[in-house]
């Protein structure tokens, strides 16, 4: 049984959790591949040192995983813009959740907990996103995370000759120390 979001571990994930971080992307981009840029067939066979090196804490990235006892069951990216003009912004990539741990708090808590180290750590103003406009609980689920639409990028994605329209989100941060 998949405990609710409070009961489970959150934490930012290293080179050891490796197997289980390419093990969980794998799913993902096999389970929801219209809700990546990426690809199962791209990515099957990346080196488990390469997904370790992409693991490895940095100043200005982090990917945090959920955690159901040592099962992996979801996952999202952070990352801050790395040119100095655009360094005042972050954007989320790779959120997942498994579906056996979906509708237990599981991708809010991860949402808080990057919009957390956003501010806190990385120090940024705004956090942006892109999400598949067709994927009703992820656009959802930023909405109640006060993420705001501010585009629409159409035929964005197309996977199997299907094409896809994509929402640009923000979440603008409150300033540091109010």
């Amino acid at each position: 049984m998949i405990p609710d979001a409070e009961d489970s571990l959150v934490r930012p994930l290293g080179p050891a959790d490796a197997p289980a971080f390419h093990a969980l992307r794998l799913e993902a981009l096999r389970q929801e591949p219209s809700a990546f840029a990426s690809s199962y067939e791209e990515e099957q066979d990346t080196p488990l040192a390469t997904v370790a090196k992409r693991l490895a804490p940095s100043p200005d990235r982090c990917v945090l995983g959920a955690f159901d006892g040592d099962h992996l069951v979801g996952m999202v990216g952070l990352e801050r813009e790395n040119m100095r003009k655009l360094a005042h912004k972050a954007w989320v990539w790779g959120m997942y959740v498994t579906p056996a741990a979906r509708q237990h708090g599981i991708g809010r808590r991860l949402v808080a907990e990057a919009l957390r180290y956003a501010g806190d750590t990385l120090r940024v103003q705004r956090v942006n996103l892109g999400v598949n406009a067709a994927n009703v609980a992820a656009v959802a689920l930023y909405r109640a995370m006060d993420f705001e639409t501010y585009g629409l990028e159409r035929s964005f994605l197309q996977v199997d000759g299907e094409l896809f329209d994509e929402f640009l989100m923000v979440r603008v941060l409150p300033k540091s120390g109010s």
